[in-house]
């Protein structure tokens, strides 16, 4: 029973965040809905910013296991076919889940704060990116990559190198400061393109993200040694 309203909860959540954004999510309205008193909630979640917390590990997962189930369509040996499919993968999502991919990886708001639920989100959303380190990983113990000499790296950018790798969940002899800074350079591309679409700040200018995407991803995987193939191939 217990469980049930947990999930009750943050179906209810999950529906006034598409309806109305984070800003329009609150424990009375919740529980308004529910039949329920707002003190009553926190018997489920200490607060807004708690519950918001947990929602986003859902988030995180449902996210994950959408772009491994895509990777698993393709060989395990077509490493360049994996890296494509979870690309476009993370796109779709985003495209198709606009107000929770804002929940995730929008502006910094009240609910990115700590809270009880702030572990299992950060833990869910380490294996949302492991999605990518993995394939990462793997193409840098194939030397594919072209990576760049760290020897000209300022002590800041290697600081903040060090807390992407902490944040991400990336290690290992293959994490070098070489790696970490073309890999930080692809998410910021990727994800820059998403937030673009996502959030429609070309609107104005382009009426079909497609053929930008695809413009866009062709230039980031040669740059890594990864072979493109148009959508279909």
């Amino acid at each position: 029973m217990r469980e049930a309203t947990f999930a009750e909860i943050k179906a209810i959540a999950r529906r006034h965040l598409v309806d109305h954004g984070p800003e329009g999510v609150s424990l009375r309205a919740i529980a308004r809905e529910m039949g329920m008193t707002a003190p009553a909630l926190y018997r489920y979640f200490s607060s807004l910013n708690d519950l918001l917390l947990s929602l986003q590990a859902d988030l995180f997962a449902e996210l994950s296991a959408h772009i491994t189930d895509a990777s698993a369509q393709v060989p395990d040996d077509d490493v360049d076919g994996r890296v494509l499919t979870s690309l476009r993968a993370f796109r779709s999502w985003a495209r198709t889940n606009r107000a929770e991919f804002a929940l995730l990886f929008g502006p910094r708001g009240p609910h990115h704060l700590s809270g009880p639920h702030e572990g299992v989100a950060l833990r869910e959303g380490q294996r949302f990116a492991a999605t990518f380190l993995t394939l990462f990983d793997r193409l840098l113990a194939e030397d594919r990559v072209p990576l760049p000499d760290s020897a000209s790296f300022s002590p800041e950018l290697r600081r903040q190198l060090d807390l992407f790798a902490e944040c991400a969940g990336f290690g290992g002899e293959n994490a070098t400061e070489g790696a970490l800074r073309v890999l930080t350079a692809c998410w910021v591309r990727l994800y820059g393109l998403v937030c673009m679409e996502v959030f429609q700040n070309m609107a104005f200018a382009v009426d079909d993200m497609e053929p930008l995407f695809e413009a866009e991803l062709r230039d980031l995987l040669t740059s890594i040694g990864v072979r493109y193939r148009p959508p279909g191939r």
